[in-house]
């Protein structure tokens, strides 16, 4: 088996999440090397959007950022923030929109921090908040979550609710009147996340190879169910070679 790195294999586990019917809302970073590997390997005819207006992007060469004038090229539509945000919350493609985030702090419900740690008026870290992160999580149909496996990241209860995941769980979202799906998975460097149809709490779906379940559930603050977690399939030397080849050529991300 070839050698890869948890960033190859969080890149890969999500790109296996997006299938040929969604529009991938995604930022800066790994989202968009993710996004990419689906549309090169498993969805070749997803649809990549970014909040600066590009609608149907190529993305023929990693952008550094969504400001970054190549998310422009080849794209079906050239708007701004305006018009994209108004197509995720309006639209008649017959796709779904799925959003692709990342956070300071994650609850069992799949809620965001991304603003502060701490108290609000005090803290001891301040983020950039929510951007466009706060509407995607409300209107997107499929929410992919990145983070990092620390138990500092995911606590009972967040600092600040930056994103909506399930709220409280169960039917809160909807009694609430969100109109999106909620959070579908959290990628993080040790394994994928999901959340119980009903409960809507979040449990282990599986785990990357060399990583002990036991390790997973230590990392977490929270109490969380792994019964069902097997281990996830690592990246094939095709998806490694179309990632490294094709997506990342430049290693600006990986």
């Amino acid at each position: 088996m070839e050698k890869y790195t948890s960033k190859e294999m969080m890149a890969i586990a999500a790109a296996r999440c997006i299938t040929d019917s969604d529009i991938v809302f995604c930022g800066t970073g790994i989202s968009m090397l993710a996004a990419m590997a689906a549309k090169h390997i498993n969805a070749k005819r997803s649809v990549i959007m970014f909040e600066t207006g590009a609608i149907g992007s190529s993305l023929e060469d990693l952008p550094l950022a969504v400001g970054d004038p190549r998310v422009m090229y080849n794209a079906d539509i050239f708007g701004t923030l305006a018009d994209s945000f108004a197509f995720m919350q309006n639209r008649f493609t017959g796709k779904n929109i799925v959003g692709i985030l990342g956070a300071a702090q994650i609850d069992r419900y799949g809620n965001l921090n991304s603003t502060v740690i701490g108290d609000y008026f005090n803290p001891t870290a301040r983020f950039a908040g929510s951007g466009g992160g706060a509407d995607v999580a409300s209107f997107a149909d499929r929410v992919i979550v990145f983070m990092k496996h620390e138990k500092r990241r995911f606590v009972e209860k967040l600092d600040y609710l930056t994103s909506p995941g399930w709220l409280s769980g169960e039917d809160a979202r909807k009694e609430t009147g969100l109109a999106g799906g909620g959070v579908y998975a959290v990628i993080t460097d040790m394994g994928v996340l999901e959340f119980d149809k009903q409960s809507k709490r979040m449990y282990l779906k599986g785990y990357y190879s060399g990583i002990e379940e036991k390790a997973i559930v230590d990392n977490i603050g929270f109490e969380i169910n792994a019964s069902k977690a097997a281990q996830i399939k690592p990246p094939s030397k095709e998806e490694l070679f179309v990632l490294r080849s094709k997506c990342d050529p430049q290693r600006l991300i990986l």
